[in-house]
């Protein structure tokens, strides 16, 4: 066979894939004949393998409830998936910017307003002033 076929490299990766199976499974054995807590994390540890790989392999449904057994825990709860938090994060995040925004301008809007108010009352209060040092104006 030549090397680097398709072939090759896809049986490489099946033989690396039982391989770490293997192990994990040899490993969990082991920690469930000594009476050990099941983790994934120290099972990962235990076996050489990634704690990715044991969320993912066959043998998750095992670990599960075995940990669930030595711990007295209910199971884990299926993990939400990252891409719908990294949305609704970044929806939260965008919004609470605009809203912040939102509240900026409408702070910066009222006080302008209030000032133009002031301003008009300082107004009225100086014609009813002049109105008064004047006299009445004639009615129309």
């Amino acid at each position: 066979m030549p090397r680097g076929n398709a072939e090759n490299l896809r049986s490489a990766a099946q033989r690396k894939h039982e391989a770490a199976i293997a192990r994990a499974t040899t490993a969990l054995e082991s920690l469930e004949r000594d009476g050990t807590s099941v983790t994934f994390r120290g099972l990962a540890k235990t076996a050489g393998v990634s704690v990715d790989f044991l969320y993912r392999s066959p043998l998750r449904a095992r670990i599960a409830k075995l940990r669930a057994e030595r711990e007295g825990a209910p199971p884990a709860p299926r993990p939400v998936e990252v891409s719908d938090t990294a949305t609704q994060s970044n929806v939260v995040r965008a919004l609470t910017a605009q809203i912040g925004e939102l509240r900026r301008h409408h702070r910066a809007e009222t006080e302008h307003l209030q000032a133009a108010l002031a301003a008009a009352h300082g107004e009225n209060l100086e014609l009813r002033r002049q109105l008064g040092r004047h006299g009445q104006p004639p009615a129309a």
